[in-house]
């Protein structure tokens, strides 16, 4: 039992922070795939419900292969609320892709937490918010109303 919360703590540790993972399995061994849904629990145990995951199937190249069919890695992602994507790191094979993804999914996650951020500080008395470097927000009517009306102003 030890060593458990030992591992516990350490998993803890390690995932947080985290903004964004790449949840890789192997088309070609369905038990890396079945394995995805404990990586996926584990993901959202230990890090921010906002977090950037994208499922991905590697080892695109191997169709002769193949155990997990693509249709089957559309419809988890989709039931998870992930992006998809398959690879070839051989091929080298949208690769860079999977993660320029992850970075773009990270990036929209920021931008718009920091302007819900703007439109719900109290102590905003103007219609615009500096945000710096020569930027500004505009708030507009019914912008506000659409978020206030979503439970997660940045999904």
């Amino acid at each position: 039992m030890i060593n458990l919360d030992r591992f516990r703590a350490i998993t803890s540790s390690y995932y947080r922070g985290a903004l964004g993972a790449l949840l890789v399995y192997d088309i070609t061994r369905r038990a890396t795939f079945e394995n995805t849904k404990k990586w996926l629990r584990e993901l959202r145990e230990f890090c921010s419900s906002c977090m950037a995951i994208v499922l991905v199937g590697n080892k695109s190249d191997l169709t002769h292969s193949r155990e997990v069919n693509e249709e089957e890695g559309k419809i988890l992602a989709e039931t998870e609320g992930l992006y998809f994507m398959e690879t070839s790191a051989m091929q080298n094979l949208n690769v860079e892709d999977a993660f320029l993804q992850m970075i773009n999914q990270i990036h929209q996650t920021t931008i718009q937490k920091s302007l819900c951020a703007k439109m719900n500080d109290k102590t905003a008395t103007s219609n615009c918010n500096n945000l710096g470097g020569g930027k500004e927000i505009i708030n507009i009517d019914h912008e506000v109303t659409a978020t206030k009306q979503s439970s997660c102003c940045y999904k």
